[in-house]
């Protein structure tokens, strides 16, 4: 699986990413190499996360938000 990240330059020095594909995934790095080995983790605790599907009472609606 491939996933894009944008990569900044963190302001104290050191860079951080963040994953758009998938929500709150983000993490940080002083290197660029520390910085891949920290999102490969970061992703894949994000993809391992176990959500439950809510229970339906048949009268629910689906809202989509932009914010």
């Amino acid at each position: 699986m491939k996933v894009r990240a944008v990569v900044h330059e963190a302001e104290e020095g050191g860079y951080w990413a963040e994953v758009p594909a998938i929500p709150g995934c983000a993490t940080q790095g002083e290197t660029v190499e520390e910085l891949i080995a920290n999102l490969r983790e970061a992703i894949e605790g994000c993809l391992s996360v176990d959500v439950k599907q809510p229970k339906s009472t048949g009268k629910d609606r689906i809202l989509e938000i932009a914010v």
